[in-house]
């Protein structure tokens, strides 16, 4: 139905007439394309339409679910007039990641991933571009302290101005977006800038909350009809506070880079955006041709590193504190467990290993929480037959991640929050193959170690400081888990409270 709400928002007589001209063209080439041999099954398309009516447009990954159990692990789909090859399951996801990742490591360019960068940076990137912005990426995050003692001090700082503005609630119900947000930004904002902001200024704020609503916008019914038919952008809604956010978004860091820029000290460089600029620097003074370090693509992997490095781990830790508010037999297990192991001192990570049943809390979290469970599309570098199949270069493919994470052949409860997922007999840590939050291959988060870091610590420090629980007035059950609609699974709106532990 919200298909058919946001089809009836852009009709008009213009757009009639192009509709029934695609519709012809649509048919045409779906009559071509049943001469392909060998192609994945799946349910028979409309022309135009595709296979719309068959998916919930909110929740496109649940209905891809249900479908993955009639036509099997490998499956094509129509999005509108395009096709698109699912893979369900762990077996299929990491044996198409991981065993063939170079042929399916492209990223699929949907449009709105082109209107946000253009081919540049890293997340919507391709080919000798994209290769040289991960690899710079990777190399001076760690140098910056990625996954190391350095960045570690910066989060436990932030963990220590998380605590003091919960505590400002004094146990009184409070939402939890805002500040998670704001720590979590704060913390990629001091490796990409070189400082962190105060959540009280202003221009982080504007940034955050702007994030927030292009990720939210990104996954409505009305933006994945564009996705199918650009030409629809402009009567779009949602599609042109996207592209205002966008605007905003590229003056923003122009002025933040401009402004490190005139500061620039080369013997002693602050963050990644100094590591870029000297770098691009050098690409200028030496005449390198055809050099990938220029302005749009810092701006573009800048912002790729501030939406990523704030999104799914304030969002994964919102759902982590609802979590525990709503199970708080299990809440009791882990402060029983950092009260033994931590005590009173502030919690480092090289604690992870003492606190089996903690750190077996935060992956679940992770697997049933599922915040991005259709991956970011890939596409296939070359043709490939894959589990028997025929998949063409160009192919658009879906790396089913609630598939892994909820897959019934490798969890006991797959749609239960069960922290023995990651404990043996003997209550120790496990780890599980299945376990791909962070998806696999080529394009495997590059903060993976960040986001594990920052997760173990915020969470273990808020746990030892505060109680959680719901509302007064409000059960446990009453706490609602379906997520909001948006690229993101983000918990609904919910307020919570932060109880000071004696």
């Amino acid at each position: 139905m919200a298909f058919l709400d946001a089809l009836l928002h852009v009709s008009s007589t213009g757009t009639l007439i192009c509709f029934l001209l695609l519709l012809l063209v649509a048919y045409l080439l779906f009559l071509r394309s049943q001469s392909d041999e060998n192609e994945p099954p799946g349910p028979k398309p409309l022309p135009l339409l595709g296979n719309l009516l068959m998916l919930d447009v909110n929740k496109p990954h649940l209905s891809l679910c249900e479908m993955a159990k009639q036509f099997g692990p490998v499956f094509k789909v129509y999005f509108g007039p395009k096709k698109v090859v699912v893979l369900a399951g762990y077996k299929a996801v990491k044996q198409a990641l991981v065993n063939y990742a170079e042929a399916f490591g492209d990223r699929e360019i949907m449009p709105l991933f082109h209107d946000f960068t253009k081919g540049h940076g890293i997340i919507f990137a391709n080919g000798e571009s994209w290769r040289e912005m991960r690899r710079f990426a990777l190399t001076n995050l760690r140098d910056f302290g990625m996954g190391k003692k350095k960045i570690e001090e910066k989060i436990i700082e932030e963990t220590c101005h998380l605590r003091e503005e919960f505590e400002k609630f004094e146990g009184k119900p409070f939402e939890t977006a805002q500040l998670m947000n704001y720590a979590a930004s704060s913390v990629i904002s001091s490796i990409v800038y070189g400082r962190r902001f105060e959540y009280t200024d202003p221009q982080l704020r504007t940034m955050v909350d702007r994030a927030n609503e292009s990720v939210r916008l990104s996954g409505s019914a009305s933006v994945q009809l564009y996705n199918m038919f650009p030409f629809l952008g402009p009567l779009l809604k949602n599609w042109r506070q996207l592209m205002k956010n966008l605007h905003l978004d590229i003056e923003e860091i122009s002025e933040l880079v401009n402004g490190l820029h005139q500061t620039l000290n080369h013997q002693d460089l602050r963050g990644f955006v100094d590591s870029f600029l000297v770098r691009k620097q050098y690409a200028e003074d030496s005449g390198e041709k055809d050099s990938h370090f220029h302005e749009q693509n810092l701006i573009y992997t800048v912002g790729n590193l501030f939406v990523a490095g704030t999104d799914t781990t304030s969002t994964t830790l919102r759902w982590s504190l609802l979590l525990m508010a709503k199970y708080p037999h299990i809440q009791d297990r882990v402060q029983e467990e950092i009260d033994q192991v931590i005590g009173g001192r502030q919690p480092v990570s090289e604690d992870r290993k003492n606190l089996p049943y903690t750190d077996a809390v935060i992956h679940e979290t992770q697997r049933l929480a599922n915040i991005v469970p259709m991956s970011i599309p890939h596409m296939t570098s070359s043709d490939i037959t894959f589990n028997g199949y025929f998949i063409k270069k160009g192919t658009c493919i879906f790396p089913l991640l609630t598939s892994v994470l909820w897959d019934e052949d490798e969890w006991e409860t797959p749609h239960i929050f069960n922290p023995n997922h990651f404990l043996d007999e003997q209550g120790r840590f496990v780890k599980r193959d299945a376990f791909m939050p962070f998806s696999a291959g080529r394009r495997i988060c590059l903060g993976e170690s960040l986001a594990r870091m920052e997760l173990f610590l915020f969470f273990t420090s808020l746990l030892q400081y505060f109680r959680f629980t719901p509302p007064p007035g409000v059960s446990e059950d009453e706490l609602e888990l379906t997520p909001a609609v948006g690229f993101t699974l983000n918990p609904i709106a919910h307020k919570l409270c932060a109880v000071k532990r004696l």
